[in-house]
């Protein structure tokens, strides 16, 4: 294919289908409907459609819901978007079984949301707990299921949000 494939404004963007964790498959390929881009939500639609993506092992296209907060939100809260997205990326990664990048972005993660207050009823310790834990297992050679060790990002009555 010689020209590159183009979104509905003329801006490149790869028309290949992706499975679950944001990879490419070949064309004609069925793969998982696409997060559209640029959505603005309220922060609880955010949350709530991140954890369905999340329990669902998408954790890629949570990511880009945790984007578009980022990009779209106050900038007094673009830390806790941007280290969620981190940390959902770094699930990707770990879940591709690339140990190294996984285990970095989820600490590097979970240090921008260890300094934040937390909004929303998200619970920042711990996702902060579970991404410092999960980034030791990735590098000590723990193969990943990413809908199984998706995190809860919201406070249960039970306990912490992530287990």
């Amino acid at each position: 294919m010689n020209a590159r494939d183009r979104d509905g404004e003329g801006r490149a963007r790869s028309a290949r289908p992706r499975d679950g964790l944001g990879r490419p498959l070949p064309y004609g390929t069925p793969g998982v409907e696409r997060q559209p881009e640029g959505v603005v939500r309220t922060p609880a639609a955010t949350i709530a459609e991140a954890q369905r993506l999340l329990d669902a092992g998408m954790p890629f296209h949570a990511h880009e819901v945790f984007e578009d907060a980022w990009k779209s939100g106050p900038p007094a809260e673009a830390a806790l978007w941007r280290g969620l997205a981190q940390l959902a990326v770094g699930l990707t990664h770990a879940a591709r079984g690339n140990a190294t990048g996984g285990a970095r972005l989820l600490r590097r993660g979970a240090g921008v949301l260890a300094g934040l207050d937390a909004p929303y009823g998200i619970d920042l310790p711990g996702l902060v707990g579970w991404a410092r834990a999960l980034a030791g297992r990735v590098e000590a050679g723990a193969v990943v299921d990413a809908a199984v060790e998706a995190p809860r990002l919201a406070a249960t009555p039970d306990g912490p949000a992530a287990a």
